[in-house]
């Protein structure tokens, strides 16, 4: 194992996060010098001048730590236990949102196997069932690490149960998987939020369907909003909200930093654009294909039911560069 890097508390003097701690850097690295002097010029001090050097060195610990919680390590990758899954229906109507349904239960499964812990944040149903949109918490090891490249466009062709004349159709859903970082780059004024409270449906008991316990947080400048009723009080929400929201920002922040570096990449496989079409489902050709990496499952029913392990490999090695053994054949379903 690699040691980690120490940052140069001096490099990030321009940082808004840590520049209040600079000064108290520098005068603690003043006090080092005069304690080093001190130490060679008079030997009769050595005593007083080496506690005080432990002294300081355990200041300077203590800060640089404080430091790096805000900043990060330098070289190291956070990979966060706990992410939040939306899902989205696209075009297709009612079968999208079928579709989106169906997704969500892939990965909630896929997450139950894992042991990984789930709870919904937030589900508005379209009409006949399904989602029109849903979050859902997912909390535990390696969860983000395993669940990253699931961000774009899913596409299904298959024949609706609705579909009398048995035509296969081709709708959409959209996935996002935004991690909560410990550590965040996103600063939100809060004169850029505006906060609404409503009553929350649904199951909960008496408390929640008549106080204004549900929260929704629209975030000015960009216009994105985010709303939460899995609470029981008016503060959790909120804060579950926050977080959320949160998470879109940053997320919105990795996808154009993302795009920017995939122009100089053979493997685009963490883009992490919603809007780009990754994944094609067939159910007639019983055929899952990842159009990334161009290769392509079978057993599209036992994959529904969340066994995309094998998937999820092949993306990781694809972004390592490694396309091998990933499982599937390259049969390509564009």
């Amino acid at each position: 194992m690699t040691e980690q890097k120490k940052i140069n508390p001096e490099e990030f003097a321009d940082d808004q996060r840590v520049a209040y701690l600079i000064p108290e850097w520098k005068r603690l690295t003043q006090a080092e010098k005069d304690a080093a002097e001190l130490l060679e010029v008079d030997p009769a001090m050595k005593e007083l001048a080496e506690k005080e050097l432990e002294e300081i060195s355990l200041q300077k610990d203590a800060l640089l730590e404080q430091m790096e919680n805000i900043v990060g390590k330098v070289g190291e990758r956070e990979w966060p236990n706990e992410i939040v899954l939306e899902v989205r229906a696209g075009v297709g109507g009612d079968e999208a949102s079928l579709f989106a349904e169906d997704l969500a239960r892939m990965y909630l499964r896929y997450a139950e196997s894992k042991g990984w812990k789930t709870r919904s944040l937030d589900e508005s149903r379209a009409s006949i069932g399904g989602y029109k949109e849903a979050q859902f918490e997912i909390r535990g090891e390696n969860a983000y690490r395993e669940l990253q490249f699931e961000t774009g466009v899913h596409r299904v062709q298959r024949v609706p149960a609705t579909e009398k004349a048995g035509r296969t159709h081709t709708s959409t859903a959209s996935v996002a998987i935004m991690p909560i970082y410990k550590r965040t780059t996103i600063v939100i004024n809060p004169s850029d939020l505006e906060i609404e409270t409503s009553r929350s449906g649904g199951a909960g008991g008496q408390n929640v369907n008549k106080v204004e316990t549900a929260v929704r947080i629209i975030h000015k400048p960009t216009g994105m909003d985010v709303r939460c009723t899995s609470e029981r009080s008016q503060v959790q929400n909120r804060e579950k909200a926050m977080m959320l929201l949160t998470s879109r920002l940053q997320q919105a922040q990795d996808e154009r930093e993302a795009r920017e570096r995939a122009a100089d990449r053979k493997q685009q496989v963490g883009t992490g654009d919603r809007s780009e079409k990754i994944r094609t489902y067939n159910f007639p050709q019983d055929r899952v294909t990842d159009h990334r990496i161009k290769q392509s499952w079978s057993n599209i029913e036992g994959i529904m039911q969340g066994r995309i392990g094998p998937i999820l490999e092949a993306l990781e090695k694809a972004e390592g560069g490694d396309l091998s053994d990933g499982g599937g054949t390259t049969e390509d379903d564009e």
